[in-house]
């Protein structure tokens, strides 16, 4: 949602419709505020399911995009800086992330004409927001033991490795991810199960 635009409408109507609008921004939010907090903070029978819960942002995103079209309307200023802001920040991903670097040359890279060899002038460059999913793997970790040949009963082995949940087949990482899941995320356990059941075929989730 923008803020309140630098220049205000001189002409008397225009700055009365955007005054209207403004109060009817703030009557609408004033409900969907109220609606999320009983959502969030409210008693069990008063909380909002998930179906609700899409309902009072899908309202959340009318409001803004009805407000911003009436200040549109209203200051046509702000509506080109809305349109340059957007234009701007269009396809910039923080630059933090890891790149993964695709190129798609022409199918033919001699010139048509002379059957000369071409070269670069430049390039035309997107970007796009992708996702690896979890992964899970199995640790394998194997202790050789090694036997002497001229001497008889010497056996020599590493030491098993202590673990955090003895006789458990989850590592400390992936506890980890459990805890941060459920304590950060809000993922209750049996959620976190059902979900590694249906997205991975024959790990149990079961709790322990």
């Amino acid at each position: 949602m923008s803020d309140l635009p630098d220049e205000l409408p001189s002409d008397p109507a225009e700055l009365r419709a955007f005054a209207a609008a403004l109060l009817d921004r703030c009557a609408r939010l004033e409900r969907l505020l109220k609606l999320a907090k009983d959502a969030q903070f409210g008693r069990s029978s008063e909380k909002l399911d998930a179906d609700q819960l899409q309902l009072v942002l899908e309202d959340i995103e009318e409001a803004v995009a009805a407000l911003e079209a009436t200040e549109d309307r209203a200051n046509p200023r702000v509506c080109e800086k809305r349109a340059a802001a957007r234009r701007a920040n269009r396809g910039q991903l923080p630059e933090h992330l890891p790149h993964i670097v695709e190129t798609l040359m022409p199918a033919e890279t001699c010139c048509p004409c002379c059957k000369g060899d071409l070269f670069e002038i430049g390039h035309d460059e997107s970007q796009r927001l992708d996702v690896v999913p979890a992964q899970y793997r199995v640790i394998v970790t194997r202790r050789p033991k090694l036997a002497c040949r001229a001497c008889h009963g010497v056996v020599l082995q590493h030491a098993a490795r202590e673990r955090l949940i003895r006789g458990g087949l989850p590592t400390e990482r992936l506890v980890a991810h459990v805890i941060d899941a459920k304590y950060h995320w809000h993922l209750p356990l049996y959620r976190q199960a059902q979900m590694l059941g249906e997205r991975h075929e024959g790990i149990t989730g079961a709790r322990a």
